[in-house]
This record gives C-alpha cells, sequence and structure tokens, in this order.
C-alpha cells in the first residue's frame, strides 16, 4: 500500500495535525514581539540586547529550511515531522522557563532549528493526500494555519502577556504541539526513503552564511545605523562571501544543494517571487500597525490587539471560499483579483490619519486578509503543478524561505523608511515653527508652545513629531502599494497548469 492509499483514511485527522503544525510554527515568528519589554525587565537585558530573542529565531529557522528536503529524504518525513514536533515543543517550554538572556537565546535558536521543518513538511504532506483536483481545496485549509500565525500572533501575544505572563507567550504551544504529536504519530504513515541523493555541505554552509548574514543586516541594521556601523558592514560582507560561493557551487559543483530542475520550472520561479511579495506585506503590515494603533492613535494594547483581528477573519473565511474557486477558475486570474483588492486595500490605508474610526479601518484590514488568502492559495497550486511529486518538500522549503526572507526584508525596509520618512516631515513642518508664524503669536498656542521657551518648543516640538510620524507611515502604505505592483507580472508570467498536468504516476504517489 502506497502513502497516498495509507492516508486516505485517516485524511481528516492528519489534515488537522498539518495545519496546526503551520500554524505553531508561523505564530512563534511573532507572538513573542509584543512580550519583548517584559521579558527585557525579567532577563535583565538592554534593548539591543532583548532583540536577540527575536533574531535567533529567525537566523536558525532560516538556516535550517532549505535542507528539509534532503533530511526528509534522508531520515523519512515521519520520523523528520515526529522529532521537529517534540524538538519545537521541549524548546517552547525551555523559553518559557528561561531565567537569563543567554538561555533564552540559546533556546530560541533550538526552537528555530526544530520549527523549520513544520511548515515545509506539513505542506508536502497535504499535496500528497489529497488528489490533483482536490489539492486547490487543501490548499486553502493549509493556508488557514500559515496565514492567520503572523497575524494572530502579536493580538494573542498582547492578551497572554497582560493577562497572565510573558512566558505564556510561549508555554501555548504545550497543548498543541501535544495533540500534534499524538496524531502524527497514530496517523501519518511512513513513505518510501530515497537515500541516492549526497548532502552538498559546502552549498549548505554558503547559502547559510548568506541568510545568517543578511539576517543580522536586517534586524540589527536600524539600530546601528546600517552602514555606518562596522558590525553591519562585517555582516553584509559574510552575506556577500556566502552569496558568491552558493552561486559557485550552483553553477560549476559537480552536485548542487538545491536540484535544477527546481530552478527550471518557469511556475515555481515565478511563485518564490510571489511568496516574497506576499510575506513583504503580510510581515510588514503586521509590524506597521499595533505602534499605529498604539502610539498615534492612542488605543491600549488589547484595543491594539482587537484592532489587528479583522485582518485574521479575513483569512479565515475567505479560506474555504478560495479552495470552492480555485477548482473552477484560472489560479492565474484569481491571483490578479487578489492583487488588485490587495492594492486597493493598501492604497485605503494611506488615507487614514489617527482620527479614523476603527469602523472605517475595518473594511481595508479584512480585505487585506482576505486578499493574501485569494492569492495564497492558487499561487500554491500553481507553484506544484508542473513539478514531480518527489520535489514537493524540498520546494516546500524553498518557499517558505522566500516568505520569511520577504517578510524580514519587507519590515526592515519599511521600519527604515519610516524613521527616515519621520525625520524629513519633521524637518520640512519645523520650518513652519518659528515666532513669526501668526498661529503661534496669539491665543492657547501661543501660551501653550511658544517656542521661545524651553517648556514650548518642548510641547512644540512633540506636536511636529507626532504629524510627522503621520505622514511617515502614509509614505510607508504608498511604498507596500508600489511593491505589490511587479507581482503582476510575475503572475502573468506562469502557465495555466490545466495545460501542463502532471504524468499519472506523479499525480499522488509521493517518493521521499
Amino acid at each position: 500500500m502506497n502513502f497516498f492509499e495509507a492516508a486516505r483514511p485517516q485524511r481528516r485527522i492528519i489534515t488537522i495535525c498539518m495545519v496546526a503544525a503551520s500554524l505553531l510554527q508561523t505564530l512563534d515568528a511573532t507572538i513573542a514581539n509584543v512580550a519583548l519589554p517584559h521579558m527585557q525587565g525579567a532577563l535583565s537585558a538592554t534593548n539591543d540586547q532583548i532583540s536577540w530573542v527575536l533574531t535567533s529565531y529567525l537566523i536558525s529557522a532560516a538556516i535550517m529550511t532549505p535542507s528539509i528536503g534532503w533530511l526528509a529524504g534522508r531520515f523519512g518525513r515521519r520520523r523528520l515531522f515526529l522529532v521537529s514536533m517534540i524538538g519545537f515543543t521541549i524548546a517552547s517550554m525551555a523559553c518559557g522557563a528561561s531565567q537569563t538572556l543567554e538561555q533564552m537565546v540559546v533556546f530560541r535558536m533550538v526552537q528555530g532549528v526544530f520549527g523549520a521543518s513544520l511548515v515545509p513538511l506539513s505542506q508536502s504532506v497535504m499535496l500528497d493526500i489529497y488528489e490533483p483536483h482536490e489539492r486547490g481545496h487543501a490548499m486553502a485549509l493549509w493556508s488557514v494555519g500559515v496565514m492567520l500565525g503572523p497575524i494572530i500572533g502579536p493580538t494573542l501575544g498582547a492578551w497572554l502577556t497582560d493577562a497572565y505572563n510573558w512566558r505564556y507567550v510561549f508555554y501555548v504551544n504545550l497543548p498543541i504541539g501535544v495533540l500534534g504529536v499524538i496524531g502524527l504519530w497514530f496517523f501519518l504513515p511512513q513513505a518510501p526513503l530515497v537515500r541516492s541523493r549526497r548532502f552538498e555541505w559546502f552549498g549548505f554552509a554558503s547559502l547559510s552564511l548568506a541568510i545568517a548574514g543578511l539576517q543580522l543586516v536586517l534586524d540589527r541594521g536600524e539600530t546601528k545605523d546600517w552602514f555606518d556601523s562596522r558590525e553591519i558592514i562585517a555582516e553584509a560582507t559574510l552575506a556577500a562571501v556566502g552569496l558568491y560561493l552558493f552561486t559557485m557551487q550552483m553553477w560549476l559543483g559537480p552536485e548542487r544543494f538545491i536540484t535544477l530542475q527546481i530552478l527550471r520550472d518557469r511556475n515555481f520561479l515565478n511563485a518564490l517571487g510571489l511568496q516574497f511579495v506576499v510575506g513583504v506585506a503580510q510581515n510588514s503590515t503586521g509590524v506597521l500597525l499595533p505602534p499605529y494603533f498604539q502610539t498615534l492613535a492612542g488605543y491600549p494594547v488589547i484595543l491594539s490587539g482587537m484592532a489587528m483581528a479583522p485582518r485574521g477573519l479575513g483569512t479565515v473565511l475567505s479560506a474555504p471560499l478560495m479552495g470552492f474557486l480555485v477548482n473552477r477558475f484560472d489560479p492565474r486570474m484569481l491571483m490578479l483579483c487578489g492583487l488588485g483588492v490587495l492594492s486597493f486595500s493598501t492604497w485605503a490605508m494611506t488615507q487614514w490619519s489617527p482620527e479614523t474610526s476603527i469602523v472605517t479601518m475595518i473594511p481595508a484590514l479584512m480585505l487585506q486578509g482576505t486578499t493574501l488568502s485569494v492569492i495564497f492559495t492558487p499561487m500554491q497550486t500553481v507553484a506544484f503543478s508542473t513539478l514531480p511529486a518527489h520535489l514537493r518538500t524540498e520546494c516546500s522549503g524553498l518557499l517558505a524561505l522566500f516568505r520569511n526572507l520577504g517578510g524580514s526584508i519587507g519590515v526592515a525596509v519599511m521600519e527604515t523608511l519610516l524613521v527616515r520618512n519621520t525625520q524629513v516631515a519633521h524637518a520640512d513642518l519645523a520650518r513652519f515653527a518659528t515666532p513669526f508664524n501668526r498661529a503661534l503669536q496669539a491665543g492657547g498656542a501661543m501660551a501653550g508652545m511658544n517656542p521661545n521657551t524651553a517648556h514650548g518648543a518642548a510641547m512644540l516640538d512633540q506636536l511636529i513629531t507626532y504629524n510627522a510620524q503621520v505622514v511617515a507611515y502614509r509614505d510607508d502604505f504608498l511604498a507596500m502599494l508600489f511593491g505589490v505592483l511587479p507581482a503582476i507580472v510575475m503572475v502573468l508570467l506562469m502557465r495555466s497548469p490545466r495545460r501542463t498536468p502532471l504524468s499519472p504516476e506523479d499525480s499522488h504517489l509521493p517518493v521521499e
């Protein structure tokens, strides 16, 4: 009995386990963000030091992701899945129990190592347990975990930290992890092993060097003033050297770290680009909006988290619809519609101000969550439509890597633009804050914001900074809008999956 036939009777339970596994990994990428100030006090860390709680997890997960395909083929997907779930759950508990910053950073790295395989493995299993005509529905279900995790992470993290303790942002993984391990142990069948391919250590090492260097530059660049810092220059140099060595290995090496057949597939290459754009839109918005609500709109932490909920609601509600539509319409047309609506919702955000009511914001936020699902689900279907089954796990790892890189680069660029544009807008507005401005020469303005007094100058500077941040956020939302447009070209370059069907032997018979 092959894997497809063995898994079919337990398909519903396996599906729940796969969605839970993807949610577990993507949730932990963002859930700890809002708890950092509380961790900082408990672990006696500085602002610079506490950032390693996030950086260590992202780097270790990014480094391990490209090797998941080989590990699954060498040790078996079921065995690797179980080890990853168990290791991730134990590391999560260790993070919650950490007493020092050093312990936290080490356990977060371990968490990233084990968590890296959860999304790629869950996606490849979902593709293998469903027939070709059912995979649109399968990817819609699976995308709920992947898309929902980064969206609800800050909200759930804020609630757990406020209601209980920051340690519960890690302890929350225990029930999900335990149930996932039980489900995998009893219901996920083993598939045949393929040990013919030798692991390319040089390619792995050089790609790891490039990813680690790039991630360090992105995570620490803003606090270190980018290339004015020797540290950032050194990390960027390591990333460039690693990328050069990896490129040479892929070009000239007798064996490649990434299977060349993947890189020759037009659908998959464009899907990588789209995955990058989805990562930028998903993570950048998730990072920009909470401080926008709290700092400019004056929302408390809990209300700020609730304001993010419509994005997650849009994703959840649209997933079943996408499972229905993706098999009835050209997936490329669905992606184009999704990109169009995403552009509209992002443009609507450029019209916001701190006085904009949450009722006005909800439609744009809900549309954005919906369109991310509209883009993501058909993209997954098209990406694997022209690839053989034995490459699915490796391809899933690359897609996860590009989504994470898109998120990291997008967040770094948006935060840098926010700081720089705030400074530029502040300078422009400050030109009018002079004693000769008639608005400052009479009434309450003269009494409270007289630039000739220390108190007045401070109050005036605070007002200017506030309005400069409003302008800078609008500029960021506008930059995100222009960032979506190149994705339209990527969709147009894709082939319709209906015109290039896989052979029957590749339709549902996985080879690990």
